[in-house]
């Protein structure tokens, strides 16, 4: 069963945000981006639409806040995250903050995780989420 969140943002292409298979949940890649908007938080683009400058920090949180409203309304919850893949477009420079900000939300048992770098996303963020989770 396809899900689609009233608070996450619009999928950039023809997708859910979410599939449900039994008891488990699959979240498509999930960015930063705010809802009903393109806005992208802590990022500023050149005139030509590239990447000025960034906060990871801020894109992090925004990333992970859209990962609780899809999980919410697909009727699971944070803590039901099981396997999270995550993407960064420089790792150097950017895991020790998302590496920080992750124990700070998963301080107690977090789910199993695998952090790859990749050289670009579909827009123009640093970050992007896949989650698999279980609902109750």
């Amino acid at each position: 069963m396809s899900i689609h969140s009233n608070k996450a943002p619009e999928p950039v292409g023809h997708y859910p945000h979410a599939k449900r298979v039994g008891n488990l949940l699959f979240l498509s890649g999930v960015g930063p981006r705010e809802k009903g908007t393109k806005v992208i938080p802590g990022v500023t683009l050149d005139e030509a639409g590239n990447i000025a400058s960034y906060d990871i920090e801020k894109q992090v949180r925004s990333v992970f806040n859209n990962i609780k409203n899809i999980l919410e309304d697909a009727g699971s919850k944070w803590e039901n995250m099981v396997d999270v893949t995550v993407f960064l477009t420089n790792m150097k420079d950017d895991f020790p903050t998302y590496n920080r900000l992750w124990a700070e939300y998963f301080a107690v048992d977090p789910p199993c995780r695998t952090t790859l770098e990749i050289n670009c996303l579909p827009t123009p963020i640093a970050i992007e989420l896949k989650v698999i989770a279980t609902i109750d």
